[in-house]
Order: structure tokens, then C-alpha cells, then sequence
């Protein structure tokens, strides 16, 4: 039985790299969350879970790299989405095993990591990603409503994820062939989802209207 990876092996990446559509273009990553620019929370909240940490970004590379972590751009012209961060991640990485959070989520939770490789090893995965609870649209006709959990819905919080280094061919090969969709391709490999039971800690800033909501103390 393949054993949970260890805090030393793994190499933490903070995804930074997209257009920031949804809040108007501008580099979300960069944007303030309680003074502090979303995507170095992050960073900070990451770096004590892991052995050393990266950010991927595709803008502005020289204040990224004033965070003190070392900065890879996609390798994948057009701002492909999360998986060209994850091969950008993946090629500079130097430990057996990678995990990814987003620049845009500040409040992830302080053990996801450490789940999340426990999660890995006890289904023997390739890959472990985050699950969490929201309210279903319909409770009672949701197949993927939990009873168990008062009706919640388990969603899927695909970047929150701990992969193997050696998966970096496969990736390659899906993206080279025009792959995009996340799901697709880790549904290629064994997925270990690991349930976190807090909603409010995935809670992420897609817009300003959402980052302002952010900023509101958590109870």
C-alpha cells in the first residue's frame, strides 16, 4: 500500500494565471483581500502545509515574484485554464507529488493538504481533490444530495488537488490534443475525492461584488 505523502514531498502551487473575466480582466490574483493581495494569502496559508511552494502566473510576473516563491508562467498560450497551470506546475516541480489551490479562495482549510494525501493513499489515487457541501437545488429529486448531511449537495472543488508528479505526460498529452475540461482528464486517472465539511472555507472571489463579501469577518 502506497504510503500518504509527506509534507516534504510536496510542492504547494498557487493557480494565478487567469484572464480575471468575471472581475473585469484585471489580474485576480493581485486584488486585495483584507490589504493583503489574494493570491499571497494564499501563498502564506499553503506554505506551512507543504515543503516548498510556486505560484503560476501569466501577468505582472514581477510582483508574483516579489512574494518571495518562484514564478511559472503557462507554457500553453491563451490563458487555457487550469490545466496548463497544473503543467506549468508540474514541469518545474521537483518532488514526487504537487497540490493546487486557487489565488482567489484565502479561507482554505489549514489541514487540506495532509486530507487530502491521507485521502490519496487510502484509495490508492493518482489524485486527490476536494469535495465540499452546498445547498442542493432540490433536496429531495438531487441524486447527489446527502440525507445524511441534511440535504446538502457534495460538490467537486477540482482545483484544490494533489497529484503525482509523474502524471505530467498525460497532461501533456491531453492538452497538446486541445483538452480543457478538468474533469476529463483526471477522469483518465484514479480520483480520490475527499470530503471537507466546511462550505464557507471554499468560498472563492470570482467577482468584486463576491471579493467585497470576503471581506466580511467569518463567524
Amino acid at each position: 500500500m502506497t504510503e500518504a505523502p509527506t509534507r516534504e514531498q510536496i510542492t504547494g502551487l498557487v493557480l494565478a494565471g487567469g484572464r480575471g473575466s468575471r472581475m473585469g480582466g484585471v489580474d485576480k490574483g493581485l486584488q486585495l483581500h483584507q490589504g493583503v493581495p489574494l493570491a499571497l494569502h494564499a501563498l502564506r496559508r499553503l506554505a506551512p502545509q507543504v515543503g516548498t511552494v510556486m505560484v503560476n502566473a501569466n501577468r505582472h510576473l514581477d510582483v508574483y515574484a516579489g512574494f518571495g516563491a518562484p514564478v511559472c508562467p503557462d507554457d500553453v498560450p491563451g490563458y487555457a485554464g487550469p490545466l496548463a497551470g497544473w503543467l506549468a506546475g508540474l514541469r518545474h516541480c521537483t518532488t514526487p507529488w504537487l497540490v493546487s489551490v486557487p489565488c482567489d479562495t484565502p479561507d482554505f482549510p489549514i489541514d487540506l493538504v495532509a486530507r487530502l494525501a491521507a485521502g490519496l493513499a487510502a484509495a490508492q489515487a493518482d489524485l486527490a481533490m476536494a469535495v465540499a457541501p452546498e445547498p442542493a437545488p432540490d433536496a429531495a429529486t438531487d441524486p447527489a444530495a446527502d440525507p445524511a448531511a441534511g440535504g446538502l449537495h457534495w460538490r467537486k472543488q477540482p482545483v484544490f488537488c494533489l497529484l503525482r508528479r509523474s502524471l505530467v505526460d498525460s497532461l501533456q498529452a491531453f492538452v497538446a490534443e486541445g483538452g480543457r475540461k478538468v474533469d476529463r482528464w483526471t477522469s483518465l486517472h484514479r480520483v480520490a475525492e475527499v470530503r471537507f465539511d466546511d462550505t464557507a472555507a471554499f468560498f472563492n472571489a470570482n467577482t468584486l461584488d463576491e471579493l467585497r463579501q470576503l471581506q466580511a469577518p467569518r463567524r
